[in-house]
């Protein structure tokens, strides 16, 4: 497997700091196109564009190499939602910018993705990376927040006390000793008790409940089973909020680093470049 130098961005894991040579860093993104909602509701979802291609980007400029995976090895799905220069600032150009290379690395072609497997990641051994990033979106609520693969692979980097960036924060859940239990309370009951989670006392941000109830009419009359926020302080998180909904807010405790929100990522990616030097 070759590492992909060509583009980058949202959840960072880094372990030692480099100086004169490129670092390993593999971005983990969801194998799912949809999540599941409240009543059999079903939205069609993804990762974030900018919340991908503006950390990979940065990354690779700065000279870094890149290896993308998702749990299963399937290709990643892009949120149609998100092709918007709003989560740009405005800056049409820059999204298109964002749009060619995305195809140009051809992550979410099913036939062509360079994306392998976390097992295929396992084989290459953890001690080859020297970060993880995992961008945000709605998919990462399906499938990563339980995913044991991706649960391994963090506990791994936590025990070196490597340093973690995370723009999809739902993903460290992973990390609980049941969080498929877990999770399942949340939905059932609104309300659940962890022990043992590894990031507990962590101060940390997620897209917060605020912003979820302002952005709930993308989900087309649907509801969300629970939210981020919810679900990261009844783990035992310490949730640290932005001044004002959508504002840029970067959380970083200890090896730690989460971006909130889709205005977060290039300060996501700022933060990790530093633990990269």
């Amino acid at each position: 497997m070759k590492p992909i130098r060509t583009f980058a961005l949202a959840l960072v894991l880094g372990t030692s700091a480099f100086t004169a040579q490129a670092a390993n860093v593999l971005v983990v993104l969801s194998d799912s196109d949809h999540l599941d909602l409240k009543d059999g509701k079903v939205f069609e979802t993804g990762f974030y564009l900018n919340e991908l291609m503006q950390p990979i980007k940065a990354l690779t400029e700065a000279g870094h190499d890149i290896t993308f995976a998702t749990p299963k090895g399937t290709a990643p799905t892009l949120d149609k939602s998100s092709v918007d220069n709003m989560y740009f600032g405005g800056d049409e150009a820059a999204m298109q910018e964002s749009i060619a290379m995305l195809d140009k690395l051809k992550l979410t072609s099913d036939s062509s993705s360079p994306v392998v497997s976390l097992a295929r990641v396992e084989q290459i051994g953890y001690d080859h990376f020297d970060a993880v990033y995992v961008p945000g979106g709605h998919a990462p609520m399906q499938d990563l927040l339980v995913s044991p693969e991706l649960g391994k692979l963090l506990a791994d980097f936590h025990a070196k006390g490597s340093a973690l960036a995370c723009h999809g924060p739902i993903a460290l859940l992973s990390t609980l000793p049941d969080a498929s239990a877990f999770t399942t309370k949340l939905e059932t009951s609104g309300s659940a008790n962890a022990e043992g989670w590894i990031y507990a006392g962590y101060k940390m941000t997620v897209i917060s409940n605020q912003e979820e109830e302002i952005a709930k009419g993308l989900l087309n009359g649907g509801k969300m089973k629970f939210y981020p926020q919810t679900a990261l302080e009844a783990a035992g998180g310490d949730f640290v909020s932005n001044e004002a909904p959508w504002a840029s807010n970067v959380v970083t405790d200890r090896e730690l680093i989460t971006g909130q929100n889709p205005a977060s990522a290039p300060a996501v990616a700022t933060e990790l470049l530093k633990r990269l030097k």
